[in-house]
């Protein structure tokens, strides 16, 4: 089965566009994307779509969940105060302001701390 198609068919719905405006868009004939639900792209044209969606071709392709470009910079800034705020309870207790401060420390030490190594 070609994943191609669905993951295209998927990022099109995301930007509320048809796969008729999207084949408009990059200058395809009419039903070109719809070929590949029996098969797969082109190298040239996977690369086109990837580009337009700013995906990875193996995101395309279904090689991979993670839709990022390879060498893209996807760190992102964790707050762990509000992640603990939001778990409100550990083993059945409650968690207060002085028990999610104590956790935010904790995960923030053992990062830098790990991060040394």
């Amino acid at each position: 089965m070609f994943v191609a198609f669905d993951k295209i068919k998927e990022l099109a719905d995301k930007q509320g566009i048809s796969i008729n405006i999207l084949e408009e868009k990059l200058g395809y004939g009419t039903n070109t994307l719809y070929r590949l639900k029996r098969s797969n792209p082109s190298s040239k044209v996977l690369k086109e779509i990837a580009d337009y969606f700013g995906v990875s071709a193996d995101y395309l392709l279904g090689r991979t969940d993670n839709p990022h470009i390879a060498g893209e910079d996807t760190t992102a800034t964790v707050d762990f105060k509000s992640i603990a705020a939001e778990s409100m309870a550990y083993d059945g207790h409650e968690l207060n302001d002085e028990d999610i401060d104590l956790i935010a420390s904790i995960l923030e030490t053992r990062i830098k701390n790990r991060n040394k190594d």
